[in-house]
């Protein structure tokens, strides 16, 4: 009886409404290309068909006419920390963590979340909670869910360090105080920490693989740094998450760490201040990811001083040989890192202006980045088909922004976007 109930209430669902979505010009984060004269077809919460806007009209139930405006994929931004505010010093750092409680952090964070919805971003990679513990896994369920607006998140819930390598350090002994990482030692301890990541909803593991930061007199080695973990206890990292068929994201600045972890087999490195020729070959080879979070670095080297300022053109040197290389760079900000209050389009002049096309630059924040965030797209693929974002095509989430003028001529024009949907609902317009 129950089922026949079922049946009949699935025969008489009413049909899902066509939306159109028209454009002067249409950028779809894969081809070279633009073109105009194009709609996309929506139904439900996908796109249906991309074509001429003609043969497309007389189907939809509603349209939305943008005008003079270049319709793109939604941006994603590959590295994100929601549940951070900016930490430019130690103390901004330590002040989260020791003064403001988990569930205040998460406040925080959905408004966050809302901030990068409405600056276009459609889906974020959040690379940690820093001392959160799985906060992210709830924010991006009440994201799911419909309780709070914001983009689609992948998450790594807490990285992984081992003792002593990561803040908060520098207290008494006699203090009890929280990590800001999940701390963990040797091949057993960390494959059971993947595990429970995993279990409580980790779409991806991240690790520190270096710290301490230096200056060599090497010039083929100018950035180096102190590694973390054993070359035993990394290969158990990346075994374990891989073969429970999850990537494996490395915070990894000096050449040294680097290194550490692309002889573990990472998926991708993040920051990557020190990469050198020799290291971006491996990575090319490799089909690693590279997450280069520049404009974080610009942000915040004067209020940390030291060796930062000196980071920033080093990475300006590391950006313009990967671009030489074919590394594959993923759109990632760091965003949390720095205030929500600065737009995480802002890495996108500086890719720019150190030698990238702003259509590679737009596909680095579309259908790359959305290869990486697929944790079955294979490493070398530089877009998934399968993947559900990433790109304005049929079958692919209808995840869609619009700006006014041409990015490809102008790309800060992304930092004033004036249409975001998401899902085929509309938050900005």
């Amino acid at each position: 009886m129950l089922l026949a109930i079922l049946l009949v209430a699935q025969a008489v669902s009413p049909p899902k409404e066509l939306i159109l979505v028209k454009a002067a010009h249409l950028i779809d984060g894969t081809t070279d290309t633009p073109r105009d004269g194009l709609g996309v077809l929506i139904e439900g919460d996908r796109i249906k068909e991309v074509g001429p806007v003609a043969q497309l009209a007389g189907r939809a139930q509603r349209v939305i006419d943008l005008g003079n405006a270049t319709l793109l994929p939604g941006l994603i931004d590959a590295h994100t920390h929601v549940l951070l505010q900016g930490d430019i010093t130690a103390a901004d750092y330590d002040d989260q963590l020791l003064k403001e409680s988990t569930p205040y952090r998460a406040l925080r964070a959905s408004a966050a979340a809302r901030t990068a919805l409405m600056n276009g971003f459609t889906a974020i990679r959040d690379v940690e909670t820093e001392g959160a513990m799985y906060a992210d896994v709830d924010v991006k369920t009440a994201i799911a869910r419909g309780v709070i607006p914001g983009p689609r998140m992948f998450v790594s819930t807490r990285a992984m360090a081992p003792t002593g390598m990561y803040p908060l350090l520098g207290y008494s002994w006699e203090l009890h105080l929280p990590e800001g990482v999940q701390i963990v030692d040797g091949p057993d301890n960390i494959r059971k920490a993947v595990r429970e990541e995993v279990k409580y909803g980790a779409d991806l593991i991240k690790f520190y693989s270096d710290r301490r930061y230096y200056r060599s007199t090497d010039a083929k080695k100018p950035l180096r740094s102190l590694v973390n973990f054993t070359d035993e206890e990394l290969k158990a990292l990346v075994d374990e998450a891989h073969r429970l068929r999850k990537k494996v994201a490395a915070h990894a600045m000096g050449w040294d760490g680097i290194d550490a972890a692309l002889r573990a087999g990472v998926d991708s490195i993040e920051h990557g201040d020190g990469l050198t020729p020799d290291l971006l070959e491996r990575m090319a080879k490799q089909g690693v990811s590279w997450c280069p979070t520049m404009y974080v670095g610009v942000y915040v080297a004067q209020g940390r001083g030291g060796i930062w300022p000196e980071m920033v053109e080093l990475e300006k040197v590391a950006f313009q040989a990967a671009l030489k290389h074919g590394v594959k760079i993923a759109y990632g900000t760091d965003a949390g890192g720095y205030a929500w209050t600065e737009n995480q389009a802002k890495e996108l002049s500086i890719m720019v202006r150190y030698g990238m096309a702003p259509m590679k630059a737009i596909q680095s924040a579309t259908s790359v980045a959305a290869a990486l965030l697929d944790p079955l797209c294979p490493p070398q693929a530089r877009e998934c088909a399968g993947s559900d974002i990433g790109a304005v095509a049929a079958g692919k989430y209808a995840d869609l922004i619009a700006v006014d003028g041409d990015p490809l001529k102008d790309i800060s024009l992304l930092e004033h976007v004036r249409f975001v949907m998401k899902a085929g609902v509309v938050y900005k317009q």
